[in-house]
């Protein structure tokens, strides 16, 4: 994984910024800063700025483990496409899926809640987030945060329907194990609307199912280096998340506005 503007990071950004370019991004910890409390949370006017601009330029898409209705109200623009629950809500045809990751959900919150409740002494600072299709447990209140994990993990193993465990910063969310993640999202938005290529940035576990994808049409990103992550390249921190967009702004609008020169000189 190499810096994202390196000499061949910036070679790559300038061969994928192009007409039908697909910008997607996830939300927590790549355009908004991480919180300890989840409703915190808040996208930085500078970061929501210049998403404003690069919409006028290319569709937007915000990939996020939140639920769509949480994280609508997060944002303060209005992207092309929002999905939320790790891919499971708003991409084309999830409904049909939806009912059984509901019951799913359920159940796996009925028999955490009691868990927690059983070993009251040992889960402090462990908050459930029911997301309806998903479930994510907090533990970044926890005061020993490695004990908590390891509680977690460990409880969950014998949750039925067994759920597939993304683990994440102090958060370990449940999925069904046949449930779409961010790469099938990305991929199925990708096809349906016709994008040339896409650009993906995230900061997380559950971003690697589309730093996993390689394909020359799309460009990968992740916030901070990590010697473990499929990413093609990387930023140092979320603040450089500005750069990024400013980056493509520029090479959107240049790109248009040699396409423009190139359509007026056929007709002189």
């Amino acid at each position: 994984m190499q810096a994202l503007f390196s000499e061949e990071g910036r070679r790559r950004l300038a061969a994928i910024a192009r007409p039908g370019l697909l910008c997607a991004f996830d939300f927590d910890g790549t355009l908004a800063p991480i919180m300890p409390r989840p409703e915190q949370v808040r996208m930085p006017d500078p970061v929501r700025e210049r998403l404003e601009q690069l919409r006028l330029l290319a569709p937007i898409v915000i990939i996020t483990g939140r639920a769509l209705d949480d994280i609508r109200g997060l944002l303060g623009i209005a992207p092309d496409f929002v999905v939320g629950n790790h891919g499971m809500e708003g991409v084309p045809g999830w409904e049909v899926r939806a009912a059984e990751h509901v019951r799913h959900c359920a159940a796996w919150k009925d028999q955490l809640s009691h868990i927690l409740e059983e070993h009251a002494a040992q889960t402090e600072g462990i908050v459930i987030e029911d997301k309806r299709y998903s479930l994510s447990v907090h533990y970044r209140a926890a005061p020993d945060r490695e004990r908590a994990e390891a509680f977690l993990n460990a409880a969950c193993a014998n949750l039925e329907p067994r759920p597939r465990l993304v683990a994440g910063k102090c958060i370990v969310s449940l999925v069904g194990v046949d449930a779409w993640h961010k790469g099938n999202a990305l991929e199925a938005l990708v096809e349906s609307t016709g994008a040339g290529a896409a650009v993906y940035a995230g900061d997380d576990v559950t971003d690697e199912d589309v730093f996993r994808i390689k394909r020359p049409d799309l460009l990968s990103v992740r916030v901070e280096h990590s010697e473990t992550s499929a990413a093609d390249f990387f930023i140092p921190h979320a603040q450089d998340m500005e750069a990024l967009l400013d980056e493509l702004i520029l090479r959107l609008r240049a790109c248009n506005a040699r396409n423009w020169l190139q359509g007026a000189a056929l007709h002189l």
